[in-house]
């Protein structure tokens, strides 16, 4: 995970086409405003796990290869 530093009114890009800016921050809160092509879904977390079920497991390192995917 990239973990970046942000104040009022500073953005990130992401893909050259999303800009996520920090507009207000407020307690331990922050607000975000999010500029996105159309085509690109954006959700909080709990919504997207609500429209696409619950989280998948974490994956762990030293188990056999998922036999699915043409590895194993």
């Amino acid at each position: 995970m990239l973990v970046l530093s942000r104040k009022k009114n500073e953005s990130i890009v992401i893909n050259n086409d999303i800009v996520i800016t920090v507009v207000e921050i407020r307690g331990d809160k922050v607000r975000l405003g999010i500029a996105a092509p159309k085509d690109v879904p954006v959700h909080r977390q709990e919504v997207y796990d609500a429209i696409h079920g619950a989280k998948a497991p974490a994956v762990t390192n030293g188990g056999p290869p998922d036999e699915t995917d043409g590895t194993g």
